[in-house]
């Protein structure tokens, strides 16, 4: 049995093109679509995804250095303890967490079929990072054994079904479509960001339509500006953490090759959206209509991208300068006890939803200002978790917090050292 759960969840729970794939042939075959459509729309899918993550995948390995700079610079000389990481954590667990989303998973169906929320979450690597976190708060408030599953499992399906319907408004408000939500734990600091932007904001003062020189047009590219702002982090970064540069090159041209690979990334990125969107939308409308009526599915956090393409490049800005301020703040109050550092990731990926959010509640300086505040509730949760991950996944958390993690996490261990005392 173990064997069988390990193949599902190795194979295709984490591998979202495979995932993607069989959900569109899935639902193609419901429709009774003929075979040459199911094969075409479950390929098309899977494609869409793959190439979606090849995308990704460029993007953070151009931001990943930047941040591990960050870490040598700032961090230099603290010792970090051990069995702090996903590796020895999940070596120690992975079992546990393995159970906890199959049974998560379970619940997360059962809930959009039998009640009002009818999410369908389908970010392939977030259904193994919830119940990671969920099963390390766990373990941090003292569970153990079946109720340490079933801890990670009830809470992840809760996640996985109520996040995205909660900030579903402010999503549909941005794309104008209500036919997918987003599923990733951007969650709070959108929310946060576009509650922000409504009070704030002006909505007739849009991030796409400023009012750029002709010569300076080109601005208006995702990926030639994406480059730009990544060509000049490194060319910064080249001076605060000379590191960052490999031994014997050039640090001008490593920024130039890191700046045309983060645009190129965003190119990719954005072209397996448009790919996934148009084939996978189709074909869940068949498990929509007949084994859940009214599903909607939840995508990772790129596909809103393709929407507000210039407010994701000015949260990622906005978020970095705000967000390295108050770490620096933070650092030397000794604020939290641990040394942080930038959460460059996190800054990129859910500070550039928020960013969008923000921009459909309020435009340009909706967007602005919803990422400062936003920003600045990441540094004060990543602070927290890491304080609350003490003996499990802090320095994980150190690099991807700051989000929905960083939320529901320390909340989810304190009701296990509630629950801990019962059982």
């Amino acid at each position: 049995m173990q064997g069988i759960l390990d193949f599902i969840t190795n194979y295709i729970l984490r591998n979202p093109p495979v995932l993607l794939g069989l959900i569109a042939a899935i639902g193609l075959i419901i429709q009774r679509k003929n075979i040459a459509d199911i094969v075409k729309g479950s390929l098309s899918a899977a494609f869409g995804m793959l190439i979606l993550d090849t995308g990704v995948g460029l993007i953070v390995g151009t931001i990943i250095p930047i941040n591990d700079a960050f870490q040598q610079t700032i961090a230099e000389g603290v010792v970090v303890g051990e069995g702090l990481s996903d590796v020895t954590f999940i070596a120690d667990f992975g079992g546990e967490i393995g159970l906890a989303m199959f049974l998560g998973l379970i619940i997360h169906l059962l809930i959009a079929r039998f009640t009002p929320v009818k999410t369908i979450f389908l970010t392939g690597h977030m259904l193994w990072w919830f119940p990671f976190i969920f099963v390390a708060a766990g373990v941090e408030g003292g569970l153990t054994g079946l109720t340490l599953i079933l801890f990670g499992a009830i809470l992840s399906a809760s996640y996985w079904s109520f996040m995205p319907w909660v900030m579903r408004r402010y999503i549909w408000d941005v794309t104008g479509d209500e036919s997918f939500l987003i599923g990733h734990p951007t969650g709070i600091l959108s929310i946060i960001s576009g509650f922000v932007a409504k009070r704030v904001g002006n909505k007739e003062r849009s991030t796409e339509s400023l009012n750029v020189p002709k010569s300076l047009s080109f601005f208006r590219e995702i990926s030639v500006m994406g480059a730009i702002v990544i060509f000049i982090m490194y060319v910064i970064m080249s001076f605060v953490a000379p590191e960052i540069v490999a031994e014997g090159d050039n640090a001008f041209f490593t920024a130039v090759t890191q700046g045309i690979t983060f645009g190129a990334g965003l190119i990719i990125m954005l072209q397996g959206v448009r790919m996934l969107i148009n084939q996978i939308v189709p074909a869940f409308q068949g498990i929509s209509d007949k084994v859940i009526p009214g599903a909607v599915p939840a995508f990772d956090v790129p596909i809103l991208f393709n929407y507000k393409p210039n407010a994701v490049i000015i949260g990622f800005i906005v978020a970095m300068i705000t967000s390295t301020i108050m770490i620096l703040i933070a650092n030397t109050t000794n604020l939290f006890g641990v040394i942080l550092i930038p959460l460059v990731v996190t800054s990129f990926f859910e500070m550039g939803g928020a960013a969008v959010v923000g921009e459909g509640q309020g435009g340009l300086r909706g967007a602005i200002i919803g990422t400062v505040v936003g920003a600045v509730v990441m540094v004060g949760l990543m602070g927290i978790s890491v304080i609350i991950y003490e003996t499990t996944i802090r320095n994980w958390m150190l690099i991807f917090g700051g989000n929905d993690f960083s939320l529901f996490g320390p909340l989810a261990s304190w009701l296990a050292q509630l629950l801990s005392g019962v059982f």
